[in-house]
């Protein structure tokens, strides 16, 4: 069985959330090949249900607003999005922090517009394939 995975951009921009082992994750980002990171940060399957229901509640019902999402609450979180709209979508301002809620060592970057549509399947195959 392939192990929960969510997948977001194209194939010059894009950001990568895998699981690699049971409480171990993959993150891996690439910015036209220029740029990218890839770590493996400590999340439960509790953290990363958590942070797709989050992403899913702005989704299924836009405030037509922007909004920041957290992969875990506190000083280790390795990801944040930051959803702005655009259009029938949301383009995305990605925050990699591999040690953590780290201001030195850092990569950011943007993801240009998702649809809503995409987005919600996205996250709620990544939400379903934890909670089975």
């Amino acid at each position: 069985m392939e192990e929960p995975r969510m997948r977001l951009g194209n194939d010059e921009v894009w950001l990568e959330l895998a699981r690699s082992r049971a409480d171990s994750w993959q993150i891996t980002a690439d910015w036209s090949s220029w740029l990218t990171a890839d770590f493996t940060a400590d999340l439960s399957a509790a953290e990363v249900v958590d942070f797709a229901a989050r992403m899913l509640s702005h989704l299924r019902a836009p405030s037509g607003g922007r909004f920041s999402v957290a992969v875990t609450p506190g000083r280790h979180n390795p990801l944040t999005l930051k959803a702005e709209p655009v259009g029938n979508g949301f383009a995305f301002f990605v925050r990699l922090t591999p040690n953590g809620d780290d201001g030195v060592c850092h990569l950011q970057m943007e993801i240009d517009p998702i649809t809503t549509v995409e987005l919600r399947e996205t996250f709620s195959a990544l939400h379903a394939s934890l909670v089975l």
